[in-house]
């Protein structure tokens, strides 16, 4: 028996995942120490050894990209899906699942900072920088801080309500090549802005015959639009935001 066990040292195996696994101590068939490639270490039993039950908390899971990592943070309770890990695994979904690139080709160019891929370090700058306003939807955003910016990090990203996130949606494949807020008027020979009043919310158009003099009054309302909400949440949201939508220009090449 004593044999029997001192030849279990070293062996190898493959869990479901397909990480090579090796046993590196042997006490006992429920009491066995094993080492992945990367060299985290745990503690199992041997049957579940051999039906490569073990898990090892590096092995990347999430679309080939995200992995848990060893920390205090924890991805579910009681099989609930914690709520930094539904805004974790959204976020890299959204840059990396395969489908929803199709659905929503915006993101396509867009990734993860090799520092989030490891849940454990998101989790910890969510604690920090998480909060909550009523009962809104809180939006993790990428680009308000840094225009253009295609990649979600510590230095970029910040949470904001939903209703500050949807003024500053863009829907590029409804307006086609037109600048931001321009569209053509039904017989197309002229073009149009809509406006939706911020007091009355009474939806109002007007009708320009060039591009840009139709996208100025646009960039006009929107700029004056953001910075009425801006100062509606100037105490509920962070400073920086706020400072950013104050400040916040509307471009032609939007």
């Amino acid at each position: 028996m004593e044999n029997k066990r001192l030849d279990r040292i070293g062996e190898v195996c493959k869990n479901t995942f397909g990480s090579n696994m090796k046993i590196v101590e042997y006490y006992n068939a429920r009491h066995i120490k094993i080492q992945f490639d990367n060299g985290y270490e745990k503690y199992c039993a041997y049957p579940d050894f051999k039906k490569g039950l073990v898990k090892s908390p590096y092995e990347r899971r999430l679309c080939n990209i995200g992995f848990l990592g060893e920390g205090k943070y924890k991805q579910s309770i009681n099989r609930k899906h914690t709520k930094v890990c539904s805004y974790w695994s959204s976020m890299i979904q959204r840059c990396y699942n395969e489908n929803n690139l199709k659905n929503r080709p915006t993101y396509k160019d867009c990734s993860v900072c090799e520092e989030w891929h490891n849940f454990q370090n998101f989790a910890k700058w969510f604690d920090e920088n998480f909060y909550q306003i009523d009962n809104e939807t809180m939006c993790l955003d990428k680009d308000i801080l840094h225009k253009g910016n295609k990649i979600y990090s510590p230095e970029n990203c910040i949470f904001m309500p939903d209703t500050i996130n949807s003024l500053l949606v863009k829907c590029n494949k409804a307006r086609g090549n037109l600048p931001i807020g321009v569209s053509l008027t039904k017989n197309k020979d002229r073009y149009r802005v809509e406006f939706t009043n911020i007091i009355n919310n009474i939806k109002t158009s007007k009708v320009f015959d060039t591009i840009e003099e139709t996208f100025e009054h646009y960039k006009e309302y929107k700029e004056k639009h953001i910075k009425y909400i801006a100062n509606k949440y100037k105490n509920k949201i962070p400073q920086i935001l706020y400072d950013t939508l104050i400040n916040y220009q509307v471009e032609i090449t939007d």
